[in-house]
């Protein structure tokens, strides 16, 4: 599954690629206003703080909401709360866009994370010209040169890079580029089988100093409960905010001591 979400969204991003080239793409990137400082909103507190998801579907759920305005759903994410904004820009299984990402930092002044299958600095270049403060790497769908490479790059556009993995063998690599965000997706991308405990396993071996992001598997306010005693300074959550009462859950969720 993994692979063919990595595949498609680079052959997305190369189709995009011949109506906007990438000299245009770095251009609209580089006259963007500067990206806000992710790890400042993130940062450990005396409670959780959530990254809220603009999701309209899965590979392992299909479609979960419409969302016809996805500023106004952003908007009451953070009226509510949140400390970010995800927005899942993959057009193929997740019916996402980088429109909806304009649209979002548009409207928010929270920062606002690209949540895609990156694998090319085309990408990056168009998560910065659409505005976003954030971009996603998911170590697993990546070498560890194109990783490296990647990961700078992000940094050199003045963005955070996101670095998800799913083992120890990954938080190490993740730790070895000097990652200051590391999540821990307890979905298998693979499989797209959870295990909730996986964050807890893995949260020692990520060092302070270092923001720790548990994402999926939150269906209710003691999820988040859960990753919070686990050590999670952020819980990224989707689901669970666009199938219900985004506010009300919301304004739950960070009600976890």
């Amino acid at each position: 599954m993994l692979d063919s979400l990595t595949a498609g969204a680079a052959e997305d991003a190369a189709a995009r690629r011949e109506l906007v080239s990438h000299d245009e793409v770095e251009r609209a990137a580089l006259e963007q206003e500067p990206a806000l400082d992710a790890l400042a909103f993130l940062a450990p507190a005396e409670r959780v703080k959530i990254i809220a998801e603009v999701k309209r579907a899965s590979p392992s759920r299909g479609a979960l909401a419409p969302i016809t305005d996805p500023a106004a759903l952003a908007s009451t994410y953070q009226s509510a709360g949140a400390s970010a904004i995800s927005v899942l820009t993959e057009g193929r299984k997740f019916k996402g866009s980088l429109e909806d990402l304009e649209l979002v930092r548009d409207t928010v002044s929270v920062p606002v994370l690209r949540k895609d299958f990156i694998t090319l600095e085309y990408q990056v270049l168009e998560a910065r010209a659409a505005g976003a403060d954030l971009a996603l790497l998911i170590v697993a769908a990546l070498d560890q040169p194109t990783l490296e490479r990647l990961h700078g790059f992000i940094g050199e556009l003045g963005m955070t890079a996101l670095v998800e993995t799913h083992s120890a063998d990954e938080v190490e690599r993740a730790l070895d580029l000097g990652a200051s965000l590391i999540g821990v997706n307890a979905r298998n991308l693979s499989t797209f089988e959870l295990d909730r405990d996986l964050f807890a396993t893995l949260a020692d071996r990520i060092p302070a100093g270092v923001i720790r992001v548990a994402e999926s598997a939150v269906k209710t306010a003691a999820d988040v409960s859960h990753y919070r005693s686990s050590g999670a300074d952020v819980v990224l959550v989707g689901e669970a905010l666009v199938t219900g009462d985004p506010a009300r859950t919301l304004e739950e969720f960070l009600g976890v001591q």
